[in-house]
C-alpha cells in the first residue's frame, strides 16, 4: 500500500503526500488482483528481459535475410536453427487450435498478421511483417517488425511508416498510473490523421510468464480505465491499415487474417516493462 512519502502510484514523479493524498491510499495488489494482471518480480522481470532480448536479436538477423527471392519457409528455417542454437523454444510452434504450424509469423502485404511461411517468395514491391516470440527458461519475449523489399507503393510506405510511428508514439506516454486507454487514443489519433485505420479485431497483451496475459491492450479507441501498473509486461503492436479497419480470417487455415479490401497492412510491435517512474522497451 502506498505510504505518504513513497512516489504516487499515480506517476507524477511526486511524493504520495503531496500529489493524490488525502484521497484512499492505492493498494498496487489489491488492483493488480482485481483486474487479473500479473505483477512481476524482479527475477521474472530478468527472465523476461532474457527472453526479450533473444527474440530481437532473432528478428535482427531475420529481418536482414529478408530479400527478394528468399521464401518465407527459409526465413522460418533460420528462426528454428536459431533458437535451437540458444536453447529457447519458438512460441508459435504447435500453439492455438488449430496448433499453428511454423516457428514465426510472416505476413506479407494485405496479410494484416499470422500469416504462415510458406514456399511463397518475396518480391520487389512486398512489405512482410515478421513476428518472433522465444520462450527462453519459462519465460517469453514478443516482438514483431516490418521490412520493406526494394521499391514499394505509396500506399504500402505510407502504411509501414504509420504503423511504426503509432507504436513508437503510444510507448512514449507510457507510466504507471496512465489509463489502458490513452494507449488506443494516441495510436487512433495518429493513424486517422493519415487516412489509416486501425485493427480491432486483433490486440496487444500482456506477456512474459505466459504467451498472453492480462490486460488486453487495444489498439483502437476504447474505454478501459485499467490503469497501468509498475512489474506489467505487455505487448503493443498496432495493426494498422491503408484502407478499412476490418479484417477476415482465411478459412483454409483457419489463422491468416487479411484486410477485407485487400488493401495493404502494417503492424510492428515490441514487450514492454512498465517501471516506476515510466517504461522500458524489452526488445
Amino acid at each position: 500500500m502506498t505510504q505518504r512519502n513513497d512516489p504516487c502510484w499515480c506517476g507524477s514523479s511526486k511524493k504520495f503526500k503531496n500529489c493524490h493524498w488525502p484521497e484512499k491510499p492505492f493498494d498496487l495488489l489489491a488492483y493488480a488482483k482485481k483486474h487479473h494482471i500479473l505483477l512481476k518480480t524482479p527475477l521474472q522481470i530478468e527472465g523476461i528481459r532474457k527472453a526479450s532480448k533473444l527474440a530481437a536479436f532473432i528478428l535482427d538477423i531475420l529481418c536482414q535475410e529478408a530479400k527478394a527471392g528468399v521464401t518465407t519457409d527459409h526465413l522460418n528455417s533460420i528462426a528454428v536453427r536459431l533458437h535451437k542454437e540458444h536453447g529457447a523454444i519458438a512460441a508459435p510452434l504447435g500453439y492455438g487450435e488449430p496448433p499453428f504450424p511454423k516457428s514465426i509469423c510472416t505476413s506479407i502485404n494485405e496479410v494484416i498478421c499470422h500469416g504462415i511461411p510458406g514456399p511463397r517468395a518475396l518480391q520487389e514491391g512486398d512489405i512482410i511483417n515478421i513476428d518472433v516470440t522465444s520462450i527462453v527458461d519459462g519465460y517469453y519475449g514478443d516482438c514483431s517488425r516490418m521490412v520493406m523489399i526494394g521499391d514499394v507503393s505509396e500506399e504500402r510506405r505510407r502504411v509501414t511508416e504509420v504503423s511504426y510511428e503509432c507504436l513508437m508514439r503510444s510507448i512514449a506516454i507510457l507510466k504507471p498510473g496512465l489509463p489502458i486507454k490513452t494507449i488506443g487514443d494516441v495510436i487512433s489519433d495518429y493513424a486517422e490523421s493519415h487516412n489509416c485505420s486501425v485493427v480491432h479485431q486483433f490486440i496487444g497483451h500482456g506477456v512474459g510468464v505466459e504467451f498472453h496475459e492480462e490486460p488486453q491492450i487495444m489498439h483502437s479507441r476504447n474505454k478501459d480505465k485499467t490503469l497501468l501498473l509498475p512489474g506489467m509486461t505487455f505487448t503493443i503492436e498496432p495493426m494498422i491499415n491503408a484502407g478499412k479497419a476490418e479484417a477476415i480470417v482465411d478459412t483454409s487455415d483457419s489463422w491468416t487474417a487479411r484486410t477485407i479490401d485487400g488493401l495493404a497492412s502494417a503492424q510492428w510491435e515490441h514487450t514492454i516493462l512498465i517501471t516506476e517512474s515510466g517504461h522500458e522497451i524489452l526488445t
